[in-house]
């Protein structure tokens, strides 16, 4: 009969070890999946004229403010 001869406890842990970093990287890898299905991309929005007209009065602009900025006279 053939001699079974038994590998040292250190390399068979380090072997064990090795195959855990293997697993971690996997689920790790798994993870980020997961993750980039459950959180979408944000789409960009076109610009809108009334996002610009929101954004300025959020800033304290007037409608006469705005008129103004882009020389446009409304002649009452």
């Amino acid at each position: 009969m053939a001699e079974h001869t038994r590998r040292p406890t250190s390399e068979r842990i380090a072997e064990i070890d090795a195959k855990i970093e293997a697993h971690k990287k996997n689920i790790a890898t798994l993870e980020a999946r997961k993750k980039a299905i459950l959180t979408p991309k944000t789409r960009r929005t076109a610009l809108s004229m009334n996002a610009v007209i929101k954004k300025a009065k959020e800033q304290g602009y007037t409608a006469k403010d705005i008129a103004r900025k882009l020389n446009i006279s409304f002649d009452d």
